[in-house]
């Protein structure tokens, strides 16, 4: 089975009123600029969210305007090459087959197969539970038997809930009621999985060792179904800068090949006239490839075959500089020692303000870490929790019988926890599972706003004062035993109006007497959700009290780094006989309302790299992939070198 490692993807929606499509594409000199790039993976479509085929099918509907087998013509001319060649089948969306048949589609809740707004991509879905999923079928062996395929790309996979009468009459049967809102979320789950498997059984009966991916299915649930993982992630295309630091992270712990894709896009998907600056696409390929991700970039194929230099230029001048880096890429793997457990539904899309608020917390903890340049994952709440000297529980973590083992078992094996919040509690949020927090659950804050006033064990780097605490928390109880570092201070009076006056002027008052931080044992509680707060108020002040408090819990990192700014990234990884240090130099700067640019790396210089020697004896300090040898020094525990310039990245190797 083939393994990506420098790939493209490209996007080929294309209008049936197109009149061209295919007119002016020279496939040869298309494969040349793919070969040139040192790319070894592209996956191109076979059949497109419009539910035209590039193909010459005799299933569905091959395009109205291509006049010969374009798809079949890149594969041969990508073969010639040694070029792997998946297909992109666009499974959700299918509107030219949605059109000429209504009953393939969702109904919604709300009564329509068309939702309002037209020009939406999903303003109608295909259903899996109708005739649309045989014939979708069998394309799907058509294609894998007429063409020398490595995978297949499935996209838009994440069915909306639907009320057609297929559905209405499966759920009724296995006693769900269609009614219910959290119930037909599920059963479009259910759908969606068994559609991904129904597809990979179909495919691989034909050719058992093709790579599958299933966009829009959940990682996890697709953990025995397809082959390996991508993360789709445009930065400036509605993703943001803090998506890819946390799904990278929670990822590679799923034990698959891992592709992070990117995209040259100015925004998103189908920004034919955009073009991303280099220094940010190659961030994120940088970025992905410290957290053990393979980097893909997608594009969007002019339907009429004209290829785009321009575009090509940039791909070949970034991949053929970081494919200088390939022999500490090779096998590396993540070296952490903190785990950031996801709240609960940790990373199933299926209820939506229930993700939305559990990624809050996720991504506001994923960069507050970063910051720190703490080195850890991101864990689904299925996962075993174990092998790390500290757990994080952001904001949410409830915890039944099942975690609360979990969490024991980490204690018992002399690990730490640091939790805030509801993290800790029973799922009905009425008190703390497990004695070892230290802490009674009173309830939610009456306090708005809340104000915290930390302790001298906690206090370096904090002002002295009463900082405000931005988002509602809880109400704490410390018991005996259970060291208080830090207060909850009072307003004089909450947000409200009293029918006279709007009060919204609020200073601090006096004391509560109530815990906002304990510490007891190695479990460390915060009474408000530091991590959400931090992802929606970016308080530094709570980004030092977390330093502090992580000094207390974890004392000696994995890596500790000095001269190396906040908005720099810092990420280890492990291969036989060596370590690498990631350095990444990069500012996303926002411009605008929304869009945030990065368009030249930052120069740092004299950035100090102290690595936790593990028993291990350092032999050899360098750069990559220059060979430029630096000095090291032991101390503490500690192998520390000194990197004389930072040019927005630097690898520096430990051999050992």
């Amino acid at each position: 089975m083939h393994q990506p490692k420098w790939c493209l993807f490209y996007d080929v929606h294309t209008m049936p009123a197109c009149p061209d499509v295919g007119a002016g594409f020279d496939v040869e000199a298309f494969a040349d600029r793919v070969q040139a790039c040192g790319v070894d993976y592209v996956v191109f479509h076979a059949r497109c969210n419009l539910g035209m085929a590039y193909y010459n099918t005799r299933v569905g509907i091959r395009h109205p305007s291509l006049t010969y087998d374009m798809f079949g013509a890149l594969a041969e001319a990508l073969q010639k090459r040694g070029i792997a060649l998946t297909a992109y089948v666009n499974v959700g969306l299918s509107h030219e087959e949605a059109l000429l048949n209504r009953g393939w589609t969702v109904l919604t809740p709300e009564g329509y197969t068309y939702k309002p707004n037209r020009l939406d991509h999903f303003f109608r879905m295909m259903c899996y539970n109708t005739g649309y999923a045989d014939h979708l079928l069998e394309m799907i062996r058509e294609i894998v038997s007429g063409y020398p395929v490595a995978g297949l790309f499935l996209d838009c996979m994440h069915q909306h809930p639907c009320v057609g009468v297929e559905c209405v009459r499966e759920m009724k049967e296995m006693g769900l009621d269609w009614q219910d809102e959290y119930q037909l979320a599920e059963f479009a789950e259910l759908s969606r999985v068994r559609m991904a498997r129904r597809i990979a059984e179909a495919a691989q009966a034909i050719k058992p060792d093709l790579l599958l991916y299933f966009n829009g299915v959940g990682a996890e649930a697709q953990q025995d179904i397809g082959t390996y993982l991508e993360y789709e992630c445009l930065p400036t295309g509605g993703w943001g800068y803090d998506a890819l630091p946390a799904y990278g992270r929670y990822l590679r712990t799923l034990g698959k090949p891992l592709l992070n894709m990117t995209g040259r896009f100015h925004k998103s998907w189908g920004d034919f006239g955009g073009i991303r600056t280099e220094a940010s696409l190659e961030y994120d390929c940088l970025h992905g490839l410290a957290l053990g991700m393979r980097p893909t970039i997608g594009d969007h194929f002019h339907p009429r075959g004209d290829i785009n230099h321009a575009v090509f230029d940039l791909i070949e001048r970034i991949y053929r500089r970081l494919q200088k880096l390939e022999p500490w890429l090779e096998g590396a793997v993540a070296v952490t020692d903190m785990g950031v457990v996801a709240p609960k539904p940790g990373f199933s899309y299926v209820h939506g303000a229930e993700f939305a608020r559990s990624q809050t917390s996720v991504k506001g903890a994923t960069r507050m870490l970063c910051e720190l340049k703490a080195q850890f994952d991101v864990l689904s709440p299925k996962a075993q929790w174990q092998g790390y000297r500290l757990l994080v529980l952001p904001d949410d973590v409830t915890l039944d019988e099942a975690d609360a083992e979990k969490v024991r078992r980490h204690l018992a094996a002399g690990g730490a926890v640091l939790s805030s919040c509801w993290s800790g509690a029973d799922s009905e949020r009425r008190d703390f599972v497990l004695s070892e927090w230290g802490v009674k659950l009173e309830g939610e804050s009456p306090h708005d706003p809340a104000y915290i006033v930390v302790g001298p064990e906690i206090s370096e780097g904090v002002p002295d004062m009463p900082i405000t605490l931005y988002q509602p928390g809880t109400t704490i109880a410390a018991i005996e035993g259970t060291q208080v570092l830090a207060g909850i201070v009072a307003p004089y009076y909450n947000r409200h109006w009293d029918g006279e006056h709007g009060f919204v002027y609020l200073p601090p008052d006096k004391a509560t007497g109530e815990p906002a931080l304990t510490l007891c044992g190695n479990v460390a509680h915060a009474s408000h959700p530091l991590f959400a707060s931090y992802y929606h108020d970016a308080q530094v002040p709570m980004r030092q009290v977390v330093a502090n408090l992580l000094g207390r819990l974890l004392p000696n990192p994995v890596v500790r780094t000095k001269g190396l700014p906040s908005f720099g990234r810092v990420t280890v990884t492990n291969q036989q006989g060596r370590r690498m240090v990631h350095l990444l130099s990069y500012v996303p700067e926002r411009r605008g309302p929304t869009m945030d640019m990065i368009e030249e790396p930052i120069e740092v210089r004299d950035v100090t790299v102290a690595l936790r020697v593990d028993g291990r004896e350092p032999r050899r300090v360098y750069l990559a992939p220059t060979g430029q040898e630096l000095e090291f020094g032991l101390a503490d525990g500690y192998v520390s070198t000194r990197v004389p310039v930072v040019p927005g990245y630097a690898l520096v190797v430990f051999e050992e």
